[in-house]
């Protein structure tokens, strides 16, 4: 079971935009950080990531796992999800 999901976003990110419909048309919740707004967080994104470029969504389950799904990636964040 998912207990939180955040995903890493920028404004001119067309894929971020899929991303978080997709989550909405799923009925998910989710905490949006602007890395354009947020600039500082960048290097937190890119730690918990490994990479550069978002989307970056994190799915964290009710026993503190973490599934990292980078870019619109939906056939990874669907199972993502269960």
């Amino acid at each position: 079971m998912v207990k939180k999901i955040t995903i890493y976003t920028t404004k001119t990110c067309a894929s971020c935009v899929t991303v978080k419909r997709w989550l909405g048309s799923k009925g998910h919740n989710f905490e949006e950080i602007d890395l354009d707004r947020n600039p500082e967080r960048r290097v937190e994104a890119m730690a918990v990531s490994g990479a550069s470029t978002v989307p970056i969504t994190i799915v964290t389950k009710h026993d503190d796992s973490q599934e990292v799904v980078v870019g619109c990636n939906i056939s990874k964040l669907a199972p993502a999800l269960h």
